[in-house]
């Protein structure tokens, strides 16, 4: 139960950052408000779909997910995997360079980003709990 909240929480943190950034490079892109405005409750929604197949494939493989880091990389894999269905392709902006192009750019890198985050929390996370241990 403990691992299952542990993914829950990573999952659920990863996408809030994912939706953060997403809003924040729609922002920072000077994108219209119209369609490109409500780009980050459609990755809110996306990441929430991502947490449930997440949730159930921690569930089926629970031996297997027991760190941050593994976690993370599920998540990452997964989400990764539906902005590639859902046709977000990063290199139409060397065709054509506009900030709308741009855009799936940005969500890529942020995506990598926020799985190096992970990574550092990991690290941090492990080191605490082999201090711990040594005490």
């Amino acid at each position: 139960m403990k691992n299952i909240l542990k993914s829950l929480v990573i999952f659920v943190v990863m996408s809030l950052l994912n939706a953060q950034c997403t809003d924040w490079s729609v922002r920072s892109l000077n994108l219209p408000g119209g369609s490109f405005g409500m780009y980050s409750i459609l990755i809110l929604i996306l990441t929430s779909v991502i947490t449930g197949i997440g949730l159930v494939t921690v569930i089926i493989f629970r031996k297997s997910y027991h760190s941050i880091l593994r976690i993370a990389i599920l998540y990452e894999a997964i989400y990764l995997c539906m902005l590639i269905a859902s046709g977000n392709n990063p290199f139409s902006y060397f065709s054509n360079p506009t900030n709308e192009n741009m855009l799936p750019i940005l969500m890529y890198g942020n995506s990598f980003a926020i799985l190096l985050l992970m990574y550092l929390i990991d690290l941090l996370y492990s080191k605490i709990n082999s201090s711990k241990i040594k005490n």
